[in-house]
C-alpha cells in the first residue's frame, strides 16, 4: 500500500523528551500503527535522550495486541564473555542527594539488546519499513537538540561522565545544546544494517551479540478491580512490587497515609536506591494495540562509539550485586514497563517510569489513580511517596494533616515540591468512553499528545 493511500491512526504517546514524543506522534498520524510509532521514538530518544537511552542500552517492552493477548519482550542487558576493560570510579553530585560513587569506562559494559529488541518487535508488528522510522531520528541528529532546563539539571549532574573524555565533550560540552552530528553515520548504518551494526560499533562485543537473542517471556498479571494489569517479570524486579502495592492500595479501605506509607513499606524489600538513567514511552493506537517501552543506559559509562553512549550496566554493582554470572545471563533490573486491559481486553492504560528503585512506587501510585478515575495529567501530578525501612519520604503537595497523622514509628523527610527522585511516569489512557488521553511527567520534562 502506497504511503499516500494511508489513513491518519488516530492514538497517544506520552515519553521523557517532547521531541520523543512528537516523532511518536507524527508516525501515528502518518498512518503507522503503535509500534511503528514506538520504534521511531526510541530512535528519537537516543538523540534527545542521549545520556538515558540509545541503541548500546537495554530495554523491557510490552505489548498489548488488539484481540487482547499482552506480550512481553525481555531485550535487556546480558553479562559478557570477558569484561572489556577496566571499571574507573566517577564521583557524581546530585545537589540535594549528595554524591555517590559510579562505575564507568570499557569495563563497566555489558552486551546490549535494545537495538534487538526493537528489530524484533518490528518483525512481528510494524507495517512501515525499518528505514522508515529510523530517519525522522537522523533528521533530529542532523540539527540537533537544544537542551531545556529538565535536561540542563540532569546534564550537569551526570557532567562528570559526559564529559570525561573527548568524545564526550565533542557532543555535551556546551551546556546549551547537545552536538548530535556524529549520530548520523551510526543511525544511518543501522537504518541499513539493523542489529547486526552493533558489532562493528563495539567490536570487543561480537561474539557476545552473536549468540544473544530476546526473549519472550510470560507477563506478570493481576486483576485490580476490573482491570487487568500486566507487567514484567523477572529480570525485572519491579513488576513484582508494582503489582504488590497496586493489590495492597485497591484493598485499602478508607485510604489513609499511613495505610498507603504500610502497603508501599510492605512491597520493597531491600533494594539498592542509586539514581539511574531510565526513559519510558507509552503508545496506544485507535486498533487498540498499546506498547509499553523502558530503555536505560545505566549511569551511562563515559565510553562514546559512532555519537552514542555505551551502558554502565556491569558498574551497577548496587542493583545487580557482585556474585559471579555466566556468559549470555540476564543482568536485574528495577524496569517495569505495565499495561492494563479492562474486562473486554481492550487497552486501559498504558504506562512506566524513570527513578531506579522509586519507579516501581511511582507506577503503582499512578496506575491505582487513573484505575480509580483521576485523568493522566492529575495522576502523574499529584504526590508521591517513598519508604525505606522505617523513614518515609513525602513528596511536597501532601496536606500537612495527612503527614502529621503518621503514627510515631515513622521518621518522616519532608520534600518541598515534585522531585525527580519520586521517578518520571509517562502514561496514556483510554478511559471507559473510548476517549484518549496521555501526560509526561513534569518533574522530568515528559511530555503527552493526542492524535486526533
Amino acid at each position: 500500500m502506497g504511503r499516500s493511500t494511508l489513513r491518519a491512526m488516530r492514538g497517544a504517546i506520552a515519553a521523557g523528551h517532547p521531541l520523543t514524543a512528537e516523532v511518536g506522534a507524527r508516525v501515528l498520524g502518518d498512518g503507522g500503527n503503535a509500534v511503528d510509532a514506538c520504534i521511531a521514538a526510541a530512535f528519537a530518544a537516543a538523540v534527545a535522550e542521549g545520556p538515558l537511552t540509545g541503541p548500546l542500552g537495554g530495554g523491557f517492552l510490552l505489548v498489548a495486541e488488539p484481540d487482547g493477548a499482552v506480550v512481553a519482550l525481555d531485550c535487556f542487558f546480558a553479562e559478557p564473555e570477558r569484561p572489556l576493560g577496566e571499571m574507573e570510579e566517577e564521583v557524581v553530585d546530585f545537589a540535594d542527594s549528595g554524591t555517590q560513587v559510579f562505575h564507568v569506562g570499557t569495563g563497566s559494559v555489558a552486551v546490549p539488546g535494545l537495538l534487538q529488541g526493537l528489530e524484533e518487535a518490528h518483525g512481528r508488528y510494524a507495517t512501515r519499513p525499518w528505514e522508515e522510522l529510523v530517519a525522522p531520528a537522523i533528521e533530529l541528529a542532523r540539527r540537533g537538540v537544544a537542551v531545556d532546563p529538565p535536561r540542563a539539571f540532569l546534564h550537569s549532574i551526570l557532567a562528570g561522565i559526559l564529559l570525561r573524555t573527548p568524545e564526550g565533550r565533542r557532543i555535551f560540552g556546551d551546556p546549551t545544546r547537545v552536538e548530535t552530528a556524529e549520530l548520523v553515520p551510526t543511525l544511518e548504518r543501522i537504518s541499513a544494517a539493523g542489529s547486526r551494526a552493533l558489532a562493528e560499533l563495539v567490536p570487543e562485543l561480537a561474539d557476545d551479540l552473536a549468540v544473544y537473542r530476546v526473549r519472550e517471556v510470560a507477563p506478570l498479571e493481576d486483576r485490580i478491580w476490573e482491570a487487568r494489569v500486566c507487567t514484567m517479570p523477572r529480570p525485572s524486579r519491579g513488576g513484582e512490587i508494582v503489582l504488590e502495592i497496586l493489590a495492597g492500595l485497591a484493598a485499602l479501605e478508607p485510604w489513609s497515609l499511613e495505610g498507603e506509607a504500610e502497603v508501599v513499606g510492605r512491597a520493597y524489600r531491600r533494594w539498592s536506591d542509586a539514581p539511574k538513567g531510565t526513559t519510558h514511552i507509552a503508545l496506544v493506537d485507535d486498533s487498540g494495540m498499546a506498547v509499553s517501552l523502558s530503555s536505560t543506559l545505566g549511569a551511562g559509562s563515559g565510553v562514546f562509539r559512532g555519537g552514542l553512549q555505551l551502558n554502565n550496566m556491569l558498574g551497577e554493582l548496587d542493583v545487580i550485586g557482585t556474585e559471579p554470572r555466566a556468559p549470555g545471563e540476564r543482568l536485574p533490573s528495577m524496569m517495569a514497563p505495565t499495561i492494563a486491559l479492562d474486562e473486554a481486553g481492550r487497552t486501559r492504560l498504558v504506562l512506566g517510569s524513570a527513578g531506579s528503585v522509586r519507579l516501581a512506587g511511582a507506577i503503582a501510585q499512578v496506575a491505582w489513580r487513573i484505575l480509580g478515575g483521576a485523568c493522566p495529567a492529575e495522576a502523574i501530578e499529584a504526590p508521591r511517596l517513598h519508604v525505606e525501612g522505617s523513614t518515609v519520604h513525602l513528596e511536597g503537595g501532601w496536606p500537612d494533616a495527612a503527614a502529621e497523622a503518621l503514627s510515631p514509628h515513622w521518621q518522616v523527610v519532608r520534600w518541598d515540591a515534585l522531585n525527580l527522585y519520586f521517578g518520571g511516569v509517562q502514561a496514556v489512557e483510554r478511559t471507559p468512553a473510548g476517549e484518549l488521553r496521555a501526560a509526561g511527567d513534569p518533574r522530568r520534562g515528559g511530555v503527552g499528545l493526542v492524535v486526533a
